[in-house]
C-alpha cells in the first residue's frame, strides 16, 4: 500500500467544523465596548458576554452555531484589548483573577504567547488553558459534588457548577470547549485534527479573560454581611465599621472599604493575640503611657519579653503570609503604611486589594464563628472555594517567591534570543572563533556542571545530557517546576534572607544582559542587513553571534543553579558560621561575573572575546565549588538521606 503524501493537504478538520472555527466567528462586524465586557480593574462583566449566547426556543437548548456567530465580535474586542496590553499592565489587572486556578503562572505565559511570532505558541497556549481550566473547575465541583465527572463536556453540564458560576456562564463555556456542536477548541487541539492555522487567536484572548472571570465572585459580600453580625471576632460596637466597609465595596469605594477593614481586622487580631498570648493587659490602648500593641507586634514572632508569639501558630501560616504579603514586605503593597500616610491616591485604588481584604476578613470572621452558621455557611460553594484557597496560600511578596518570579522571566527572555543566521561572508571566521580553545573549555565546563546537578533535578528531568540533551520546552518546564516548590518564608532567619539578596541581584543581572543582547542583535543584525556597519564593526558583529552561541547555555546554567539553590535555600543551616561566610563569597563571585557581563554586552563595551575569558574563568569557580559538594543542593540532600 503506498503512503499517502500531505502536500495538497490544507486543512484535517471537516468543511463543517473549518467553517465553524475559521469562519462562521468573523462574519458579524459590529463593534464592541470592551468597557462593557471587562472593567478597568479586571472584573469580567458577564451579562455583556451572556447576553451574546443564543438558545433554540424549545427546551432552551443552546444554539451552538448562532452563539459562535454572536460571540465572534465579543472575542475580537477582547483579543484587540488584550493585544494593547503591555506585559506589566496584564499582570498588575489580570493576575489576581487568576488565583482560583492551581497555576496561575500559566496565564501569563499564555499572555507571551499571544505576543509570540511562533504559529503553533496559540495553538499550544489554548490546550494548556484548557487543560488547567478543566482541573481548576474540578476542584471546584469536589467542593459540593463527591465524584467529578471525567469527561470535561459532563463537568461543565453538571448543576454543580451552574450553582457556582450560574447556568448562562456555564453555557458560554460549553461554546467554547465543551460540545462537538461548539468550537470544540480543547477536542480538535488534543485529537491532532487542527493546524496553527486553524486557530484563531482571539479564541485564545478569550479563553485568557474568561477563565479570569470566573474568579469574580460577590457572594463573598452576602457570606460576610451574615457571617460579622454572629463572628466573635469582632465587637458588637464596632459592627457599623464593617457594614460600612461592604457598603462601600458595593458602591465601588475600594479605598474606604480598605480603610474601614484594616483597622478593625488589627483590633479584632489583637483581642487574638492577647487571648492566645495570655496578656489580657495588651488590650489596653490609646494611653500615653503605655506601649500600643499594633500588627508590627502582633504579626512579629517574638513578643518584647522575648518569649514565642502564639498567634502565628494559632492562626496558621497561610494566614500569616497574607498578612505580611498585604501589611509588611517592602515588595508587596503595604496598604496600611501607604493608605494612612497618603501615598495612595484613593481614586486610584485597586479593586481587587479590596476584594482581597474582603476575601481574607471572612475566612477570618469564619474562624470564630459558632457552629451551627459555619456548617450552614459552608453548603454555600463559594465560601467552601474560599477557605480551601485561604488554606493554600502562600506568599506572593517575599523574596523567594520573586527571585522565582525572576528566574522563569529571564528564562522566557533567554528563550526569545533572536539570533540570526551567519553571513555567508563570515563563515570562515566564526569556525576560527568557535575553534577557540577558550570557548571549547567553556562548553566542557557547562556539561560537567550540568552532568553534576542532573543529580538533584527532579526525575522527570534525570535523563538530560548536558544543556542540549533537554529541548527548549523541557527546560523551561523544569525551571518552572523547580520554581513551583514551595519555599517556607515566614519569618525566615537573617542568613537566608542575605542569600536571597545575593541570588536575586545574579538574576536581576541575567535578565538585563539577555535585554542587552536581544537589543544588540536586533540593531546589528538590522545594520548589517542594511550595509551600514563599517569593517571593525562587521568584525565585532561576528563575535558577537559567535559569543551569544556560549552565553545562552551559560545564562541558562546559572538560572538552573538559583532555582535548586533557592530549592535548598534552608539548608544553610546545617553550614557553621564559617562555611556560610564562605558560600556567601562563592555567590558574590557568580554576582561579580554577572555585573561584568553587564559591561562587557553593554552597547557601549562590545567585549565579546573579553566576555568568553571571563565566562571560562566563572565557569572553573563553580565547577571547582560544585565539585567539592559545597552547594545548598549538595547538603540538603545529605539531610535527607
Amino acid at each position: 500500500m503506498e503512503i499517502l503524501t500531505g502536500d495538497s493537504i490544507t486543512t484535517c478538520l471537516s468543511p463543517l467544523v473549518y467553517d465553524l472555527i475559521c469562519n462562521l466567528g468573523f462574519e458579524l462586524t459590529e463593534i464592541c465596548d470592551i468597557n462593557s465586557i471587562v472593567t478597568q480593574n479586571g472584573e469580567v462583566r458577564w451579562k455583556a458576554i451572556t447576553d451574546h449566547v443564543s438558545y433554540v426556543e424549545v427546551g432552551q437548548t443552546l444554539d451552538y452555531k448562532r452563539s459562535v456567530l454572536q460571540l465572534g465580535p465579543v472575542c475580537e474586542a477582547i483579543h484587540l484589548h488584550i493585544s494593547s496590553l503591555t506585559r506589566a499592565q496584564f499582570e498588575i489587572r489580570y493576575s489576581p483573577w487568576y488565583q482560583w486556578t492551581t497555576h496561575p503562572e500559566l496565564f501569563l505565559e499564555t499572555f507571551d504567547a499571544l505576543e509570540s511570532s511562533q504559529s503553533a505558541a496559540v495553538s499550544l497556549s489554548v490546550m494548556k488553558l484548557a487543560s488547567c481550566l478543566e482541573r481548576a473547575l474540578g476542584d471546584v465541583f469536589l467542593l459540593i459534588g463527591k465524584e467529578c465527572p471525567f469527561l470535561l463536556r459532563d463537568l461543565l453540564a453538571s448543576a454543580e457548577l451552574a450553582q457556582v458560576f450560574g447556568h448562562a456562564v456555564m453555557d458560554v463555556l460549553k461554546v467554547f470547549i465543551g460540545s462537538p456542536c461548539g468550537l470544540n477548541l480543547r477536542n480538535v487541539l488534543w485529537h491532532g485534527f487542527a493546524s496553527p492555522q486553524d486557530i484563531p487567536p482571539k479564541y485564545c484572548s478569550a479563553m485568557l479573560l474568561l477563565t479570569a472571570g470566573l474568579g469574580v465572585t460577590y457572594e463573598v459580600l452576602s457570606a460576610l454581611e451574615t457571617v460579622m453580625t454572629k463572628s466573635s471576632f469582632l465587637l458588637k460596637i464596632m459592627l457599623p465599621y464593617w457594614e460600612l466597609a461592604v457598603s462601600k465595596f458595593k458602591s465601588h469605594r475600594f479605598a474606604d472599604c480598605t480603610m474601614l477593614l484594616l483597622p478593625q481586622l488589627e483590633a479584632g487580631l489583637r483581642r487574638v493575640f492577647a487571648a492566645v498570648n495570655k496578656c489580657p493587659d495588651r488590650l489596653l490602648t490609646a494611653e500615653s503611657t503605655i506601649l500600643y500593641t499594633t500588627f508590627d507586634e502582633i504579626l512579629a514572632k517574638h513578643m518584647n519579653d522575648g518569649s514565642i508569639n502564639q498567634l502565628p501558630c494559632f492562626l496558621g501560616e497561610p494566614a500569616m503570609e497574607f498578612l505580611w504579603d498585604f501589611l509588611n514586605y517592602q515588595e508587596g503593597p503595604r496598604i496600611r503604611d501607604r493608605l494612612s500616610h497618603g501615598e495612595i491616591n484613593i481614586r486610584e485604588f485597586p479593586e481587587a486589594a479590596a476584594s482581597q481584604l474582603l476575601t481574607f476578613s471572612l475566612v477570618l470572621l469564619l474562624r470564630f464563628t459558632e457552629e451551627d452558621t459555619l456548617s450552614e455557611l459552608k453548603e454555600e460553594a463559594a465560601v467552601r472555594l474560599l477557605v480551601s484557597l485561604a488554606e493554600g496560600y502562600r506568599s506572593r511578596c517575599h523574596p523567594a517567591f520573586q527571585l522565582q518570579k525572576q528566574v522563569l522571566s529571564c528564562e522566557r527572555s533567554l528563550r526569545m534570543w533572536p539570533v540570526p543566521p551567519l553571513p555567508e561572508e563570515c563563515c570562515q571566521e566564526a569556525s576560527r572563533l568557535e575553534g577557540n580553545s577558550e570557548a571549547c573549555a567553556c562548553n566542557s565546563l557547562i556539561s560537567k556542571i550540568l552532568c553534576e546537578l542532573c543529580h538533584y533535578l527532579p526525575e522527570s528531568a534525570c535523563a538530560m545530557n548536558g544543556l542540549d540533551g533537554l529541548p527548549s520546552e523541557k527546560w523551561s518546564q523544569l525551571l518552572n517546576e523547580l520554581c513551583s516548590t514551595r519555599i517556607p518564608t515566614l519569618f525566615c532567619p537573617r542568613i537566608v534572607l542575605e542569600i536571597l539578596v545575593v541570588l536575586r541581584g545574579i538574576s536581576s543581572k541575567c535578565q538585563r544582559i539577555s535585554d542587552q543582547v536581544t537589543a544588540s542583535l536586533q540593531l546589528r543584525h538590522r545594520q548589517w542587513v542594511e550595509r551600514r556597519l563599517r569593517s571593525r564593526q562587521r568584525q565585532n558583529y561576528v563575535r558577537m553571534l559567535s559569543s551569544v552561541g556560549l552565553l545562552c547555555p551559560v545564562l541558562s546554567l546559572i538560572s538552573l543553579l538559583l532555582a535548586l539553590e533557592l530549592v535548598s535555600v534552608h539548608a544553610v543551616h546545617g553550614k557553621g558560621a564559617q562555611e556560610q561566610q564562605q558560600y556567601l563569597r562563592f555567590l558574590k563571585l557568580v554576582l561579580q561575573y554577572t555585573e561584568n557581563l553587564v559591561a562587557y554586552t553593554s552597547r557601549e563595551k562590545n567585549k565579546w572575546n573579553e566576555a568568553v575569558t571571563l565566562t571560562h574563568a566563572v565557569l572553573l569557580r563553580i565547577w571547582t565549588f560544585s565539585e567539592k559538594k559545597q552547594m545548598l543542593i549538595h547538603l540538603a540532600k545529605r539531610n535527607h538521606k
